[in-house]
């Protein structure tokens, strides 16, 4: 029955966690040391528990102060020292010898010095060069699509701006109409009034047009009628001048 897989989180219980540090420790040092032995690597192992009680493993050629210091040279941490001149001198002809080289493989892609150069050289300059145009011409293709999508983009943002330039236009100058239309009636309207209310050949004022237009029935005076004396009634009244006796 083969063993399940541990879920990879803390161990909670502290004894077991120790026991397991313990075997797990033991484990990756013998790896470490078929590693070094197996492939003649320069390998330095440094361990700190939960405690912070140290555990280290070196290879038997080296030690940890060796390695550490090679690794803060390489990576340019640490400047190296007086003695050390084959380091110096090993470490100038690499240098050297990478500059030389990129040197020519400039010179050789800007068409120079080719006469050292064998044919599956040629072939193999030739190759990187055809890929290199292509990745350069891809690209300047790519460049040109997005300007060209900028170009659009801008003359669609154009043509709506002028259609609402267009549309505000055509709305003001119906505002205009409107108000020039409006402005020519009053004229018009006042003219008609004063030919309706006109008297004896004499125009009216406008202000006495109010003073000319009838009142409704509820709104009109009560007038009083005066009464005619019955011409009956009066000649009844008056003797008769013949029956006088003189």
């Amino acid at each position: 029955m083969g063993r399940g897989k541990i879920a990879i989180s803390r161990i909670e219980n502290r004894t077991a966690r120790q026991v397991t540090f313990s075997k797990r420790r033991g484990g990756l040092f013998k790896k470490t040391h078929e590693l070094s032995v197996l492939c003649d690597a320069e390998i330095g192992l440094i361990i700190f528990s939960s405690n912070g009680k140290l555990y280290e493993f070196c290879s038997e050629s080296s030690s940890i102060p060796q390695i550490i210091r090679r690794y803060e040279i390489s990576k340019g941490m640490r400047v190296l020292e007086s003695n050390d001149w084959e380091q110096i001198q090993k470490e100038s002809k690499r240098i050297r010898k990478e500059t030389d080289d990129l040197q020519l493989s400039v010179r050789c892609y800007r068409g120079e010095n080719l006469s050292s150069l064998h044919y599956e050289g040629l072939a193999e300059l030739e190759k990187q060069l055809e890929c290199s145009v292509n990745k350069v011409r891809a690209r300047k293709f790519e460049l040109l699509h997005q300007q060209v999508d900028n170009l659009r983009r801008k003359e669609k943002m154009l043509e709506e701006e002028n259609q609402q330039i267009q549309y505000h236009l055509h709305h003001v100058a119906m505002l205009e109409q409107q108000q020039a239309a409006a402005a020519m009636v009053k004229p018009m309207e006042q003219q008609r009034m004063l030919e309706q209310f006109q008297f004896s050949g004499e125009d009216q004022p406008i202000s006495s047009l109010l003073q000319l237009a009838p009142l409704p029935p509820q709104l009109q005076p009560y007038r009083i009628q005066p009464t005619q004396p019955n011409l009956q009634e009066f000649s009844l009244s008056i003797p008769d001048p013949s029956t006088y006796i003189w």
